[in-house]
């Protein structure tokens, strides 16, 4: 007879080994097995909790979007002012906990996945709303008609910038990728000035 109360600690084993063996591998090419190692238990169980290795995956993302989402509107809600605003999404986007190795390879993978798997997409395509969002809506006063655009190749540049990162050996460098975001930032704005004047 199952433990009480232990399905839930179970899956969260199982969400957080996903990410790790994702993030050790590089790809989507883990087995259940190995999730399920990682994790502590057999892989029957791991398909009890989660039916598919899919759904694993599924379940792994929504976990690494939900950890996103908190950061970027615990950020938010001591930003002060549009830009202010701003910079907490693209610092957000960048933190320690967002912009480690197991996430980024995570991202990169769900990318992937959501070619070819609808429920993929669908979260995909939440998450760029959201953030097409919250861009736009601090950069509507500090740069009017062009904010939609601007917030399109802000959020073109945090992917970009996590592609990249995908692609380099040594530790992520999140610092230095926000640094990245900001300055393309400050030029957009500097840009909106220049042509008003």
């Amino acid at each position: 007879m199952p433990k009480l109360g232990m399905e839930p600690i179970r899956k969260e084993a199982l969400v957080k080994a996903t990410i790790v063996e994702i993030g050790r591998v590089g790809s989507l090419d883990v087995t259940v097995s190995q999730i399920a190692k990682r994790a502590g238990m057999s892989s029957a169980l791991a398909h009890h909790y989660f039916g598919s290795k899919e759904d694993i995956f599924l379940a792994a993302m929504r976990h690494i979007l939900t950890l996103y989402g908190a950061e970027v509107r615990g950020a938010l809600s001591v930003a002060e002012g549009p830009e202010g605003r701003i910079r907490a999404i693209l610092r957000a986007s960048f933190s320690p906990g967002n912009f480690r190795r197991e996430a980024v390879s995570a991202w990169l993978n769900f990318w992937v996945l959501a070619q070819s798997v609808p429920e993929a997409k669908r979260l995909l395509a939440v998450y760029q709303g959201r953030l097409r969002s919250n861009l736009t809506a601090g950069l509507r006063p500090l740069a009017g008609v062009r904010a939609p655009a601007i917030a399109a190749s802000l959020g073109a540049m945090i992917d970009g910038l996590y592609l990249r990162e995908v692609l380099k050996s040594g530790p992520p460098d999140g610092a230095a990728a926000a640094e990245l975001a900001l300055r393309h930032l400050e030029a957009e704005l500097l840009r909106g000035t220049e042509n008003a004047g």
